[in-house]
C-alpha cells in the first residue's frame, strides 16, 4: 500500500516497488450504468434460454 506520510520512500518510489502506476492508484472506478446492467440480464436471460428444457 502506498503511503504518502512515508519520508524514507518517496511516493514515485513506493509505486515502482508495487509496479503500479501513478493513474491506477488514483483510479476511481465506476459502479455500472442501470441501461448497461439491465441489458447483460438480457443477454444472460437470452443465453440461458437456450439451455432450458
Amino acid at each position: 500500500m502506498v503511503e504518502p506520510s512515508n519520508y524514507n520512500l518517496s511516493i514515485l518510489t513506493q509505486y515502482r516497488l508495487l509496479s503500479i502506476s501513478r493513474s491506477g492508484w488514483y483510479y476511481d472506478p465506476k459502479g455500472e450504468s442501470s441501461l448497461n446492467l439491465r441489458l447483460m440480464r438480457l443477454i444472460d436471460e437470452q443465453f440461458l434460454a437456450e439451455f432450458e428444457i
